[in-house]
């Protein structure tokens, strides 16, 4: 699984270069990768959301059963 890159080191030098003060820039950086490190990859959602999507898929197929054995014993009733 990739995972997403963020040089502290740079993003600290160009916010120090446009004007923030060391304590600032770092502080920044800080926020931004405490942010980051709660994203997941593409690849991530996509195995995950194939899980739910197969979940999904056996529901469907055991709710079409139970509707099946449903009518089949309201027709046994009355007819």
């Amino acid at each position: 699984m990739s995972t997403v890159t963020f040089d502290t080191l740079e993003a600290t030098r160009r916010l120090r270069d446009a004007g923030f003060d060391e304590k600032q820039a770092e502080m920044v950086v800080r926020v931004l990768s405490d942010a980051q490190s709660n994203l997941v990859t593409r690849e991530h959602f996509d195995a995950k959301f194939a899980v739910v999507e197969a979940k999904m898929d056996k529901l469907s197929w055991m709710i079409g059963a139970l509707i099946a054995i449903a009518v089949a014993n309201f027709a046994k009733q009355f007819f």
